[in-house]
């Protein structure tokens, strides 16, 4: 009798060792790329926050950064022996300052001469470190470190107290927008971590800062030596101290954007800004503007207007990279399309047609000078905003910085380093806002236009001014330019160009005065000959046809474009009121009178016919004589003179 059977459900065949193994591995891989993907995400959302550091020399910058970035586990290990083996050949312990100190000439001197740049990043935030040097010689540098921070932090160090220095960094810090401050009170080990100290220079330097009109001001007892208060609290030898450690600071500290402000001032409103970088064309069927959004955001839909231009369209759609968006948010480089086909080219700006951004032609600026060469007034320099260039002068220097108690001084010209508030004068109308507003619409910087070197920084100041309506910004964008009715090219200028060219810079006027027959025009192109092989920029004025007037205007004209103009003019009666009424024409200009004097029988042999006697000039500054035909002594005898003359440079 066969017995009963019962029937299990199926059951799947036991895996074996080797498929357990590689599913395991799978397995680990999803896991592992779940959670890099969940830390990108979670660092992207990360909030940035840029910060300068400065101080006077030797207060302990570099320390501070290199204890920040040690203490926070964001040095590599190549970095960490690079920098033993620096310390060991100094002969000192493990030197922090190094990690930012990368010059050969900082590291063999021992101070911060370039800026330098690092990043790091904690749970909380990522940061943009930038090291700047503290020498006075080298404030164009913390100008360019400070120019895009959210913070400056002050070092101090507690033996010196307040310097001249730290209160100069922190006039700039404000200058450029920087509204919070974190003041290191460092080296609180070399004064035994005296807090009566401490105090003390808090106190003076909020005393100081209040009417700087900073968001917030924060002070911190430290040893970036030691790591006190850096990172880590040190109870034991700040027990008095009960605020946040260098690095909570910079973690908490409320970051102030343009933007911010701005929705603080006007809740719902928009203040659009889209300067215009490149037009994209790839077919016939596709025509987007390609840009940075300095200001605002947009949406598709939204209307923009077009700058200089006063056309208006609506946005069509937004392109990043190969993804369409329903938004533009500030900081995004997008492509926009409209859907009107106006003219936009780079360094137009869209904006929204609510809010127009200031349109000016003469402006106001602070102005911080970065070049060697001094700032020339009569010069035009290309002046650089956001992706527009035009030209522009210095028409007025309202007042510059004092180097030491930063207090405004007047000024004829600007030096390195020199920081002022200056008028400016543009060939055409710039479109900005204040740069207390707005950094990206309110900053420039200046462009020599011979050698292409960028000159100086600025930021454009326009306080309490009412946005223009669209009438106005347009007759201020057709109106003709606002350097005015005079050359657009200084005299330094043509100076430099001429240097550039292996041609000498003196310009004047030889004036070549005789009887007829004296030999003054040959003497005038045997000089011109001269001159120029030696590297002048010279010419003969001929006045045949021509008024005395007319020859001084043009004599004039080429000394002032750097030529020495030769004229041979006769002055048959001129008497001295109007040899001095001639030099008055020429005005500041070299002039050289020289009385070619010929004898009236050997004039007479060369030009029989002749014509009325020439009075001589009562007061010449040469007198040569061509009566046995030496002409080339006469050449030399002015020569000489030329030479003598003062280089405009």
């Amino acid at each position: 009798m066969a017995a009963n059977s019962h029937t299990s459900p199926a059951q799947p065949p036991a895996p074996m060792a080797g498929q357990t193994n590689l599913r395991a591995e799978e397995e680990a891989v999803r896991a592992g790329t779940a959670a890099i993907e969940t830390y990108l995400e979670n660092y992207q959302q990360r909030q940035l926050l840029r910060f300068v550091c400065v101080g006077s020399v030797d207060d302990g910058k570099s320390t501070l950064i290199g204890r920040l970035l040690h203490d926070t586990g964001t040095i590599y290990a190549d970095q960490m022996e690079a920098v033993a083996q620096a310390s060991a050949k100094k002969g000192s312990e493990l030197d922090l300052a190094l990690l930012t100190d990368g010059l050969q000439a900082e590291r063999e001197q021992g101070i911060t001469i370039d800026v330098a740049y690092r990043h790091f990043t904690t749970d909380k935030r990522k940061f943009i470190i930038a090291d700047t040097p503290g020498h006075v010689q080298y404030t164009r540098n913390m100008v360019t470190g400070a120019s895009t921070a959210d913070l400056a932090l002050i070092l101090i160090d507690a033996r010196l107290g307040v310097l001249a220095q730290s209160r100069r960094h922190a006039h700039i810090a404000s200058l450029l927008g920087i509204k919070n401050l974190a003041v290191c009170i460092n080296k609180m080990d070399l004064v035994g971590h005296d807090q009566t100290r401490f105090q003390d220079i808090e106190s003076e330097f909020r005393a100081f800062a209040s009417p700087l009109g900073f968001a917030d001001v924060g002070c911190i007892p430290i040893s970036a030596l030691e790591g006190t208060n850096v990172v880590r609290p040190d109870t034991e030898h700040t027990p008095w101290y009960r605020g946040p450690t260098v690095l909570q600071y910079l973690e908490s500290v409320p970051i102030h954007h343009d933007s911010d402000k701005e929705n603080q001032q006007s809740p719902g409103t928009n203040h659009f800004r889209f300067p215009v970088q490149y037009v994209l064309r790839p077919n016939l069927d596709f025509r987007g503007f390609a840009g940075w959004i300095a200001r605002g955001s947009v949406q598709p839909g939204d209307r923009v207007l077009a700058l200089p231009s006063g056309k208006s369209s609506t946005i069509r759609d937004i392109h990043l990279y190969n993804t369409t968006l329903d938004q533009g948010v500030e900081g995004q480089s997008v492509v926009l399309r409209t859907d009107d086909e106006i003219d936009i080219s780079r360094g137009d700006i869209l904006v929204s047609p609510d809010h127009l951004p200031q349109v000016q032609r003469q402006v106001t600026a602070d102005l911080v000078w970065l070049d060697e060469a001094p700032l020339l007034q009569d010069k035009t320099y290309l002046l650089k905003h956001t992706t527009r260039t035009l030209h522009a002068q210095v028409s007025a220097i309202q007042w510059k910085r004092d180097t030491e108690s930063f207090e405004p001084i007047q000024a004829d010209t600007l030096g390195m380093n020199d920081i002022a508030r200056v008028d400016l004068s543009c060939h055409r109308a710039l479109l900005f806002d204040d740069y207390s507003d707005q950094r990206q619409t309110g900053a420039f910087i200046l462009i020599d236009s011979l050698s292409r070197n960028t000159v100086a920084a600025g930021m454009l100041r326009a306080p309490n001014a009412t946005p223009p309506t669209l009438e106005h910004a347009m007759e201020e964008v057709h109106a003709r330019s606002g350097l005015g009715h005079q050359t657009h090219i200084g005299q330094e200028e043509r100076n430099q160009r001429s240097k550039q060219l292996g041609m000498s810079v003196k310009g004047g006027v030889i004036w070549l005065s005789g009887l007829p027959g004296s030999g003054r025009w040959d003497l005038a192109y045997a000089l011109e000959r001269a001159l120029f092989d030696r590297g002048h920029w010279t010419t003969v004025l001929d006045p045949e046809n021509e008024t005395t007037d007319s020859t001084l205007s043009a004599a004039r004209a080429c000394a002032r474009a750097g030529v020495l103009a030769i004229t041979a003019f006769q002055t048959p009666s001129w008497d001295r009121e109007q040899w001095q009424r001639a030099r008055d024409r020429l005005g500041h200009l070299s002039t050289l009178i020289v009385h070619v004097n010929t004898s009236e029988e050997r004039a007479r042999q060369r030009r029989p016919s002749g014509g009325p006697p020439a009075t001589p000039p009562p007061a010449p500054d040469i007198t040569v004589s061509l009566d046995d035909a030496e002409l080339d002594a006469a050449v030399d005898i002015i020569l000489e003179q030329v030479e003598k003359w003062s280089d405009p440079t």
